[in-house]
């Protein structure tokens, strides 16, 4: 969520090589953000080649906001 909170729209590729999952584990990820509403994917070609973009929605975008809120509260109690 951190890197496409960052770049707003990034595709699979990026995506993997920026968070050093594996595809397996990546794409279950990006799934169940899908399925929440966090992120939408956009599957086509660029060409020939297959291309798979991921944008954060709106509520991701909050979500994630809210997330960095309770974090940085949490920690200043430490």
């Amino acid at each position: 969520m951190s890197i496409l909170y960052a770049a707003n729209q990034a595709d699979f590729l990026y995506l993997l090589r920026e968070s050093g999952l594996t595809k397996g584990n990546l794409s279950a990820h990006l799934g169940k953000l899908e399925a929440v509403g966090y992120i939408e994917i956009e599957k086509g070609y660029v060409g020939k080649l297959p291309q798979t973009l991921c944008r954060m929605t709106e509520a991701g975008r909050r979500a994630f906001e809210n997330y960095r809120k309770q974090l940085g509260d949490f920690l200043e109690k430490l």
